[in-house]
């Protein structure tokens, strides 16, 4: 339905309305005019013998005018009664007969009928509507949960039903003793607040991302949450993630390998003659004897280099848990950088602090140092070609968390490195482990927090560490 339609309609109901409630004053007002007429004369002739019969006959007519205006005000009484009563209650059902009171009263019967008439359609309409909108959100692959009240639930899809194992609830409190798990996280988030949320059954885990939002509708708060179920995404990317690490653990071990396998199948030919047998000692040459020397130092150089690439790989996964404690913020970056003072003199590099006054940090000071240590180790190798080489060490708070920041002026990274820096045993340096961003992110990852990145070719990169608001 066009609602302006709808608003043109009503309003020429309206302005119908006062035509005929004028109308219904104007004869109202003949009708005691007439009676009060009727008043007046009776009170002339009153107690004149000659004119008995006229006193009787004008009091009867009183009488009538009376009880007329009496049922013409209470029919009108009962008529916007009945029509006021249907609006309130829905009750489109209701009919107003045609009148036989006159005109306006007929008028006033039509335009009630109009009007119950479009209220009906736009019931019908509004009913339509919702019908649709729960077809929508039954279809939808995200679950969805409209709560009134902190109470009752106005909405829920089967998705939702099905995620959580609550089919058919209908009241929230149900739902707390269903899923208090569930329910906890929620109260948790408060009115609004997005989450990770890990939901456990007897035989899978599911990762669900969780939204909350509330909506004030009609002066009444709305709580609106929706869910998704992240496992195959989490899956996918894990999937990624070790095809990545596959290939360079195999690209280095290859490295490493093919030399030590081509170097030992030379040295076995220089230990044979022509015809395959061992040589005695007496027939090798010092050359060869030179030969083999090196092909044996190079193997160690190879082994060694093996055995330093599988000790990284170790250090991955022996990150230890986080003693966190609260830090005073300016102390800690003023620490790291007389810390790092010596080699910036050397590559003659300035480094700045700040940090915001009395700013607290909840964190692993060592762990913490060694994420900076090698975020600024990155930033001196960035500068290395840079005019006015510069790197800022800033402590900050937000609304919802704690920021320290990194940054430097050098050559920046390239759009593509930027989605691989964080991968192991990737770098973009010669003689790079390819560990350190992937320790970092480690580590903030225990503290609750998390590293991003952010960087321009030939401007410079800056590295946000994250911390939760304590």
């Amino acid at each position: 339905m066009d609602y302006r339609l709808w608003t043109v309609d009503l309003s020429s109901t309206v302005n119908c309305y006062r035509m005929i409630y004028k109308r219904f004053t104007f004869l109202v007002i003949v009708r005691i005019v007439l009676l009060l007429a009727n008043v007046i004369v009776i009170s002339l002739i009153f107690g004149d013998k000659r004119l008995f019969f006229n006193q009787i006959i004008l009091g009867l007519l009183l009488i009538v005018q009376v009880a007329e205006l009496v049922r013409f005000v209470n029919h009108t009484n009962r008529e916007l009664a009945k029509f006021f009563y249907a609006i309130r209650h829905s009750d489109f059902s209701i009919s107003f007969k045609q009148s036989i009171m006159g005109r306006s009263f007929k008028e006033l019967h039509e335009s009630m009928g109009g009007i119950i008439q479009a209220y009906k359609q736009v019931k019908i309409e509004k009913e339509a509507q919702f019908h649709f909108l729960q077809m929508l959100v039954n279809q939808l692959h995200i679950g969805i949960i409209a709560i009134e009240q902190n109470e009752s639930i106005s909405l829920i899809n089967p998705h939702a039903e099905n995620m959580l194992g609550i089919p058919g609830l209908k009241n929230w409190k149900l739902v707390q003793q269903r899923n208090p798990v569930f329910a906890s996280e929620i109260e948790h988030l408060g009115s609004n607040g997005k989450k990770l949320v890990e939901m456990r059954s007897s035989s899978e885990t599911h990762f669900l991302t969780v939204d909350v939002r509330t909506l004030l509708i009609l002066d009444k708060p709305l709580k609106l949450i929706t869910l998704q179920d992240i496992n195959s995404e989490i899956e996918q990317k894990e999937i990624e993630a070790w095809h990545k690490l596959i290939r360079i653990l195999t690209h280095e071990i290859m490295n490493s390998v093919t030399p030590i396998s081509s170097l030992t199948e030379t040295m076995q030919g220089f230990l044979k003659d022509k015809a395959g047998n061992e040589k005695q000692l007496h027939e090798l040459k010092q050359e060869t004897i030179s030969d083999i020397s090196f092909s044996l130092n190079t193997i160690q150089k190879r082994s060694d280099g093996l055995l330093h690439f599988i000790e990284n790989y170790r250090k991955l996964t022996r990150v230890p848990k986080p003693n966190p404690e609260k830090v005073n913020a300016e102390e800690f970056l003023e620490a790291v950088r007389n810390l790092m003072s010596k080699e910036l003199t050397r590559k003659n590099i300035t480094l700045t602090v700040s940090a915001t006054s009395d700013l607290e940090i909840g964190m692993d000071p060592a762990l913490v140092e060694q994420v900076l240590i090698n975020l600024i180790t990155n930033s001196i190798h960035a500068l290395e070609h840079s005019s006015a080489p510069h790197i800022g060490l800033r402590a900050y708070r937000t609304d919802k968390q704690t920021v320290i920041e990194v940054a430097d002026n050098g050559k920046g990274i390239s759009p593509k490195e930027l989605g691989e820096i964080f991968i192991p045993f990737f770098s973009t340096k010669k003689d790079g482990s390819g560990i350190g961003l992937s320790l970092s992110k480690q580590i903030m990852s225990l503290h609750g927090g998390s590293i991003t990145v952010h960087s321009e070719v030939n401007k410079g990169t800056s590295f946000f560490l994250h911390f939760r608001n304590q």
